[in-house]
């Protein structure tokens, strides 16, 4: 079976979730002549990774960019998804034109027909990351082996950094790994899903033994180092840094148009609302490249090692 073939195609009506503010309009432009957004609104999705007012302020100027660059829609909306599902499911049904998604949640898009990569972020420098696996440093754990019988906190059971490579990590360490994300059943220990702050947090206070994050959560404001009170056990490195993803009923003229919306903006599009460098509002990626599915094959192949399929979208 072809590796982009490994999931099944989903329908909408499968797996559908709520999105703030999602219209429900069948769809937008197409290859065989239709009317390019029917609705003459670009519908721009961002994930829930931080609280929705951070996100509209950051992604301001993108919102201002595609306004004036596509000429045929009137306005920009931007909608805050609950989940990465939930915004796939938007993509594949035509509610949401474009996301901003991270790359497990993007490969499973793909892989299932949901969507398309469009672009791919760089951010502190680098267009890769790195997944950790922390714990206290008064902790008896100094193995991912020790990690059995533990109660482990991960960030959204979608997310690439937290949780798809640190169960990976888990599992190649000859630990048995839930039977899929978000669920407790098959697992050598105890997981439980929320966002990569809450994790860290849960970690922190106590609550849980270990926290399988994004790297970026444990680092220092100079993104080197760990903060004194967690402990790494483990760390995976190359993981592909986040996809721009489009609803794949936008032709391919459409397509394109938001492509060079993004790659031929100024440095402008990532300083936020204020349009002042080093304030709160900035983005956490600074430039973006074209991409697709090849450039997220390394996160589908992952998720293929530990049994992943169609149905994390159910659970």
């Amino acid at each position: 079976m072809e590796r982009r073939q490994y999931l099944k195609r989903l329908g909408a009506a499968g797996v559908i979730a709520s999105i703030a503010g999602c219209g429900g309009n069948s769809g937008n432009g197409n290859d065989d002549g239709g009317d390019p957004y029917v609705d003459n609104k670009i519908k721009l999705l961002m994930s829930p990774s931080e609280p929705q007012d951070q996100l509209r302020a950051q992604y301001t100027p993108i919102k201002e960019r595609l306004n004036e660059h596509v000429d045929a829609v009137d306005t920009v909306e931007m909608q805050y998804a609950n989940n990465y599902a939930a915004t796939l499911t938007a993509l594949d049904a035509g509610t949401g034109d474009i996301a901003e998604t991270g790359p497990f949640a993007g490969a499973l898009g793909v892989s299932s027909g949901n969507a398309e990569v469009l672009l791919q972020r760089k951010g502190y420098g680098s267009w890769t990351y790195s997944s950790v696996i922390v714990t206290r440093p008064d902790s008896d754990i100094q193995e991912l082996a020790d990690l059995e019988g533990k109660t482990i906190a991960f960030a959204d059971r979608l997310s690439a950094s937290g949780s798809l490579y640190p169960l990976g990590m888990i599992k190649e360490a000859g630990l048995s790994v839930p039977d899929e994300p978000g669920t407790k059943a098959g697992a050598d220990f105890t997981p439980q899903w929320s966002t990569h702050q809450q994790a860290y947090e849960a970690l922190t206070s106590g609550t849980v033994d270990a926290a399988g994050v994004g790297y970026f959560i444990v680092a220092d404001d100079e993104r080197e180092g760990t903060v004194d009170d967690v402990r790494t056990v483990e760390r995976a490195e190359g993981i592909p840094r986040a996809p721009i993803m489009v609803s794949p009923q936008l032709s391919d003229d459409e397509k394109s148009t938001v492509q060079e919306a993004f790659t031929e903006a100024s440095d402008d599009l990532y300083l936020g609302a204020d349009g002042e460098e080093g304030t709160d509002d900035d983005l956490w990626f600074s430039d973006v490249r074209p991409a697709d599915a090849d450039t997220y094959d390394p996160v589908v192949q992952k998720a293929e090692s530990l049994g992943y399929g169609a149905d994390v979208f159910e659970s």
